[in-house]
């Protein structure tokens, strides 16, 4: 009987994208016979993902799921190639299920996700339940990013969902006092921070190198200028447009959308003054479907055209 070896097992998924137990099972029973192997696969439906895993999946959907005692939460994002499968009822149930695989999991990575038991099928891996869906809907699907909210002591985790899935935000608040308002408040923090996408929560948070790499770049640019400038000038209108971007880039230090008479932080001090209680802002995380991720431009012909001649 052919021995199966790791490396076998990784050239057959490399070449049919397939799970690695579907992959190892198919060289079993193969007996190490990769043409046959491949067979296996595709009469199984699980070796469609192989033409699938060129291609770019910049669609897709953010979701966030918090714990019933309000203390844990995850927020994640899974892109699929087109919106078309993105509004589809099975991706969406798909995307629910890995939020909530990730909430239960102890993963910190998407590797060791993918790695775990499925749990709704554990006879699986999270990474066969990936390709059993992408070969059901024949689109690449990828589990791109997740990140777990604990709350430690007092407060709460509140999430807001836009778009439909196109931007989803999740925060931890800090307070003694957790009730309706604080939920209030919450969700009208997470609509800011979806409306504007600060970088930081507070200029406490801005590390001295991202501030001399601000200076850097905005030094440069005022020499830059047509009309040449004195340094003490130019460092004055450094100072300025470095507190305005602080300003923009700091969730606390923002114009409040609702109220731009004030800022987010004077709003939390009246939502704590109504409490009794202080409220802070302890970590925030913001997704956007697809942010970062080059998009494939093709006109319908030239795909056409390929699938033609492939």
């Amino acid at each position: 009987m052919t021995e199966i070896t790791a490396a076998m097992v990784k050239e057959l998924r490399e070449r049919t994208g397939a799970g690695i137990s579907d992959c190892k099972k198919a060289l079993v029973e193969s007996e190490g016979d990769y043409d046959r192997a491949i067979d296996i696969l595709r009469e199984k439906g699980l070796a469609a993902a192989a033409k699938k895993a060129g291609r770019i999946a910049s669609e897709g959907l953010v979701t966030a799921v918090i714990s019933p005692d309000g203390k844990n939460g995850v927020i994640a994002e899974i892109n699929s190639e087109t919106d078309f499968v993105a509004k589809n009822q099975e991706f969406r149930n798909f995307v629910s299920d890995v939020a909530g695989q990730a909430l239960a999991s102890d993963a910190f990575t998407v590797e060791e996700l993918l790695a775990e038991k499925w749990q709704k099928d554990g006879s699986m891996t999270v990474s066969d339940a990936l390709t059993g869906m992408i070969a059901r809907v024949g689109e690449k699907i990828n589990i791109r990013r997740f990140e777990r909210f604990s709350v430690m002591g007092a407060g709460v985790l509140v999430n807001y969902i836009h778009g439909g899935g196109r931007v989803c935000v999740m925060i931890e608040l800090g307070s003694d006092v957790a009730d309706d308002a604080l939920i209030e408040a919450g969700k009208n923090v997470c609509m800011q921070i979806a409306a504007m996408s600060p970088a930081f929560i507070s200029r406490a948070d801005v590390s001295e190198e991202f501030m001399s790499k601000e200076k850097e770049i905005l030094t440069q640019q005022a020499l830059n200028e047509d009309k040449p400038k004195p340094a003490n000038i130019i460092e004055k209108m450094v100072v300025g447009r470095l507190e305005k971007n602080l300003k923009e880039m700091c969730l606390l230090e923002q114009e409040y959308v609702k109220d731009q008479e004030t800022t987010v932080r004077k709003y939390l001090e009246s939502v704590g003054l109504s409490l009794g209680c202080a409220v802070t802002v302890r970590k925030m995380a913001r997704y956007e479907t697809g942010e970062g991720i080059e998009k494939r431009e093709e006109n319908f012909a030239e795909e056409v055209s390929k699938a033609m001649t492939t």
